[in-house]
């Protein structure tokens, strides 16, 4: 489990009208996580109409750090105004069982 002790959980509400732009965000936000080294495993989530979420995984403090401070999260911040009914909640969360497909 060593590559996946780590977590960020996310939640955020979408500003009225920009449910969808904010769900499309998310969407293409996945080529982003893709290119990103030292996340192991990366969820766009969406719990109802307007709250979602970034759930992600990584082998290290070093990884998650790098993450808050990476290019999603800017993206992201850059267009708050728009997408954001307020600002993100962050966690920093420990993984203590994970179950990998590959393993």
């Amino acid at each position: 489990m060593g590559d996946s002790e780590y977590a960020l959980l996310a939640r955020f509400e979408a500003n009225d009208g920009s449910e969808e732009a904010l769900a499309g965000f998310l969407t293409d936000a996945l080529a982003m996580a893709r290119e990103e080294p030292g996340m192991t495993t990366w969820f766009a989530l969406r719990f109802d109409e307007s709250t979602f979420g970034i759930f992600d995984t990584f082998p290290d403090q070093a990884g998650r750090q790098a993450h808050l401070e990476g290019e999603i999260a800017a993206a992201l911040l850059a267009d708050e105004d728009n997408l954001l009914a307020g600002e993100p909640e962050i966690e920093e969360v420990d993984v203590l069982a994970a179950m990998h497909a590959d393993e």
